[in-house]
């Protein structure tokens, strides 16, 4: 049964800030949206648009829109800081994707400086550039890179990042499609090396929940965003395994909001109502939407 202090989630996207004000939250840090370069974001655009061929079921993006329209979104949806994460699908990316991120963050006082990498010799120098630079938060995704993230290619990079104290939003469960190096044995294994580095572990590790929950458990700079857990489109509680909303309770200073704003195929609202109705309390809701993100990317927690 849900905890009987849990306020109703909001409905509509307009009803966010005053669901944000009855948590008396100064509002939402979410760790997990995108921003792209305007040719790659219609390239991940059209691969959506073809999302029966790609996933067995449609994909419609919620919010296709210019980036001033996007980023104004956004700040109505109550984010304080807003990432603009950007991933490579090949060799030779990352370092062009992280010049195009320091630009993108220097001319929007709120959009976080972020960062990426791939599993190449280069990694070893442009992530500590990237770093000294100011980048603020990274994003990698194993299944679309397609390289094994505890490749020792790696290892300089990780290193780099770990001393940082540098979150990393890290896609690495096999959901919605599996690649050859999703899920979490080379995640561990990287943990196993560098057990400082702050994973955050997007999509919660869907499908493998118990797992990636055991890495946050393990270790103390382990997280886990929520992009589109609960919500019906890539999971549900028959997917769960038992008992896992208890560990979620637990879990409660190492659990973040992220959405994969704005490409998802629902409104930006449907992902806190549907946190909300797992019950677990307003308390919970506080630490998820705001203060876990807040710490994360630097934000005064107390707004």
């Amino acid at each position: 049964m849900p905890a009987s202090d849990t306020t109703p989630g909001p409905v509509t996207d307009a009803e966010v800030p005053a669901y944000l004000s009855a948590l008396r939250i100064p509002g939402l840090a979410d760790v997990h949206v995108h921003f792209l370069p305007e040719r790659m974001l219609h390239k991940v655009w059209s691969y959506f648009d073809a999302a029966e061929q790609n996933y067995g079921h449609a994909w419609p993006i919620q919010y296709r829109y210019d980036d001033d329209t996007r980023l104004a979104i956004a700040r109505g949806l109550g984010m304080r800081a807003i990432p603009a994460l950007t991933y490579p699908h090949k060799p030779g990316m990352a370092a062009w994707l992280n010049d195009w991120n320091r630009r993108f963050a220097a001319a929007h006082r709120d959009v976080v400086h972020c960062a990426t990498l791939f599993a190449e010799p280069e990694s070893a120098s442009y992530v500590p550039e990237a770093l000294e630079a100011g980048a603020r938060l990274f994003k990698v995704h194993v299944q679309v890179g397609g390289f094994a993230p505890d490749d020792p290619v790696l290892d300089a990079a990780w290193a780099a990042l770990e001393r940082a104290g540098v979150p990393v939003v890290i896609h690495a469960g096999s959901r919605p499609l599996p690649g050859a190096h999703t899920g979490p044995d080379a995640i561990g294994a990287v943990l196993a090396r560098h057990p400082h580095l702050a994973f955050v572990i997007a999509h919660m590790g869907m499908p493998e929940y118990d797992a990636f929950a055991d890495l946050a458990e393990q270790y103390e700079n382990v997280h886990l965003d929520t992009t589109m857990f609960a919500t019906g489109f890539l999971d549900g509680p028959s997917v769960w395994p038992d008992g896992y909303l208890q560990r979620l309770g637990a879990l409660q200073e190492r659990i973040v909001l992220g959405s994969d704003f704005p490409n998802i195929p629902y409104p930006y609202a449907r992902q806190l109502s549907a946190l909300t109705d797992l019950g677990l309390g307003d308390e919970w809701m506080r630490s998820v939407l705001w203060r876990n993100g807040a710490r994360l990317l630097g934000l005064p927690v107390a707004g």
